[in-house]
């Protein structure tokens, strides 16, 4: 579907650039036509259907792009409140799960931990912008250990049958874990 869309895209795109070459041409060939005239307003129009055209194509990306990282610097990132050392074989069961953990509506009474995440959508569609608030709470006393906020960009760049763009910040990195990394930590070998 993505693709029979760029396609019908790029052929509207071009109808148009023919149309309005065609009306400029015959403009420009009238007897009463001031030549200086026309040709500006042809320089004109072309600068403006070049850079709409752009915009479209991934200027808008760029934009949204730039919102992400603006409002990542205010507040994304991890904050830790409590580090919990785990025994190395609960350790090594969530690691192999991926720190997967139930969030609030499917808890069990055997979790020990669980997430409350909430999304924010500024903006739906293509390009998407996203706000996410995630918290791991520890069941048996309620308490937050720790929170992250991240924000996203998806999609936003030309129509085609490749997958859309993304943007996450902060990124998750060796230098930058994210929020399960951060509050858990492998106890001691016994």
């Amino acid at each position: 579907m993505s693709a029979l869309y760029g396609l019908a895209l790029i052929g509207a795109w071009l109808s148009l650039t023919a149309w309005f070459w065609k009306v400029w041409r015959r403009r420009r060939a009238q007897p009463d036509a001031n030549r200086r005239t026309v040709d500006a307003a042809g320089i004109l129009f072309l600068l403006l259907w070049v850079g709409a055209s752009f915009w479209y194509g991934g200027g808008r990306m760029y934009y949204y792009d730039m919102q992400v990282n603006r409002m990542c610097a205010i507040d994304g990132g991890v904050k830790l409140y409590e580090a919990v050392k785990l025994p190395v074989e609960e350790y090594d069961q969530y690691a192999k799960r991926n720190w997967i953990f139930p969030d609030r509506a499917q808890e069990k009474s055997a979790d020990k931990y669980y997430y409350e995440v909430e999304y924010h959508h500024f903006r739906e569609g293509a390009p998407q912008m996203t706000r996410r608030h995630a918290k791991i709470i520890r069941r048996s006393d309620g308490k937050t250990l720790g929170e992250s906020i991240s924000y996203s960009r998806g999609g936003g760049d030309l129509p085609g049958p490749w997958h859309p763009s993304t943007l996450i910040c902060p990124p998750i990195s060796k230098d930058n874990p994210g929020l399960e990394v951060s509050i858990f930590q492998r106890g001691d070998e016994k």
